[in-house]
Parts: structure tokens; sequence; C-alpha cells
């Protein structure tokens, strides 16, 4: 491995990445324009660490922002998220990103956005997250979600990390849905 390619691999306990990450079936009838369903499986965990990877990282103290570039990699428990880049801001004078102690106000994500749990994984171009109003969203050309043979297709997934209520909008398209019958015989 080059120099310039290293992995920088960065850890720290927080509420940060809570990006919600954990993704729950989202099951319910489909409407012609958007979708919406509860996600309840979507879980802030404030109480595992974050493991982070990424080829380079540059922290920002005066503007309060960490740059993750190149390959970043999101481990938080059975959840991991994956994108080509992610900014994080945060929140409070002489808080550092890299001691921990940060209150993080958002996150973006951008470029080939992956997020898996055990049993659930959504894709998108982008991602934010609202870490105030619990809020993430993910957008970009074709937006899927899926567990087993249950797969939504929309344009921007946003889900409210509180209720875990979630909301797949088409985007002018039409919201597809294919729901495996298999998966409702197990409820």
């Amino acid at each position: 491995m080059t120099q310039s390619h290293r992995r920088i691999s960065f850890c720290f306990a927080h509420t940060m990445v809570a990006a919600g990450l954990c993704l729950s079936a989202m099951a319910g009838q489909a409407f012609a324009q958007s979708t919406s369903s509860n996600m309840d499986g979507l879980k802030l965990s404030g109480d595992k660490p974050i493991q982070i990877e990424s080829d380079n990282l540059e922290v920002h103290q005066q503007t309060n922002t960490a740059n993750f570039n190149g390959n970043v990699k999101v481990v938080q428990g059975t959840t991991t998220m994956r994108s080509k880049d992610m900014v994080v801001k945060y929140k409070g004078q002489g808080a550092a990103v890299t001691s921990g102690d940060a209150k993080i106000d958002t996150i973006d994500v951008m470029g080939d956005v992956i997020l898996n749990t055990a049993t659930q994984q959504a894709t998108a171009d982008k991602g934010h997250f609202d870490m105030n109003s619990q809020i993430f969203t993910l957008t970009g050309n074709k937006v899927v979600l899926s567990e087993g043979g249950n797969v939504f297709v929309g344009c921007k997934l946003t889900v409210h990390m509180t209720s875990g209520e979630a909301k797949l909008d088409s985007c002018g398209k039409r919201v597809q849905i294919q729901l495996d019958p298999k998966s409702q015989q197990k409820q």
C-alpha cells in the first residue's frame, strides 16, 4: 500500500453515526407517488462505539468539520455504512471530533452510499443525517431499500429516527415495490 493510500482508522464512542444506521423492513401499501410506513428497527445506538475508516481524514477545528475521504467505512454494532466521502459537522467551542467529545450536528455521505444491517440494505447516491431533528434522508437517481425478497425503489427515503416513520418518494416517477409472499408467512 502506498503512503498516499494508507487507510486511516478512527474509533470513538458517540451518538454520531448513530447514523441511524439500523434499517427495518418497510411494508405496507404502495402509493403512486410516494409511500409511508414505519421502520421500527431504526434505533440510535449511542451506547456502542463507532469505528470509522477512510483513506484520508482532514479535521478543520476552525469550521468544526471532519472530512473523511476515500473508501469510507463506518461500523456501529451490526450496522455498516460505506460511501466514497463523509463530512461530519459538529458543535461546540473547543470540542474536538478526534477526542470523541464533539456533539454531532450533521453528517453528509456522498458517492455509492450503502447501509447494511443483519437483515436489510439501503443504497443511494447521497445521504444526510440531521442529528438535531433526528431525520436522515437518502437520495439519488435510484434509492433501493431491501430485506430478503422485499424491495422498495424510489429516489428519496426520509426516516424519522425517533419514531421510525419512513417515507419513500418517487420524484416524478413511480415508487416500485416488490413484496415476497414468503416473508409475510413468518409473521
